[in-house]
């Protein structure tokens, strides 16, 4: 059974040098903004699994992995678009040992799930959502969308601006 929720308190997991733990729960995760588009994750809330084990030396080693997708317009067609993520995660907190092994995700004994899956999922994002790997786009001439045109869709080359005054000479 999985629990909702934000964060999580590792602390009374009680876990000693060596030993771990798995958790799945449920994170509710809010929309992102990319490119002045709304997309909403899906589903809501995600389900993540996080493995937990304590360090010899003190210190916490965390794994997050998750599924989800994005729905919203397709950056190229306006289309709707669903990509599917994969995302597996890995954080270590040992206090005390420089900033480079403190996780910005722990806080104490609690895990800051939500902040910890919406910046992992973020990063698995690709610079632009499309509804598929190979789509064309819109064509910029008549903004038809070109994955549904005709095979060869083209529009006459409009003449160079340059060639302008040669087309205002008239002959008598």
């Amino acid at each position: 059974m999985s629990v909702r929720t934000d964060t999580y308190d590792l602390g009374p997991l009680r876990l000693r040098a060596g030993e771990g733990r798995s958790l799945d729960l449920e994170v509710p995760l809010q929309d992102f903004e990319l490119g002045a588009e709304r997309y909403t994750v899906a589903p809501s809330p995600v389900p993540v699994h996080i493995d937990v084990s304590r360090m010899n030396h003190g210190g916490t080693a965390l794994r997050l992995r998750l599924t989800a997708e994005l729905h919203g317009p397709c950056m190229r067609c306006l289309q709707p678009a669903s990509p599917r993520f994969e995302v597996d995660a890995r954080e270590v907190d040992q206090p005390g040992e420089g900033p480079e092994l403190d996780s910005p995700y722990m806080h104490g004994e609690v895990l800051d799930v939500a902040g910890w899956t919406r910046d992992s999922l973020a990063l698995t994002l690709p610079a632009s959502v499309l509804c598929k790997p190979d789509c064309a786009g819109l064509c910029p001439e008549c903004g038809i969308d070109l994955n549904t045109a005709e095979a060869g869709h083209a529009h006459e080359k409009a003449p160079d601006p340059r060639w302008a005054a040669l087309r205002e000479i008239t002959f008598e």
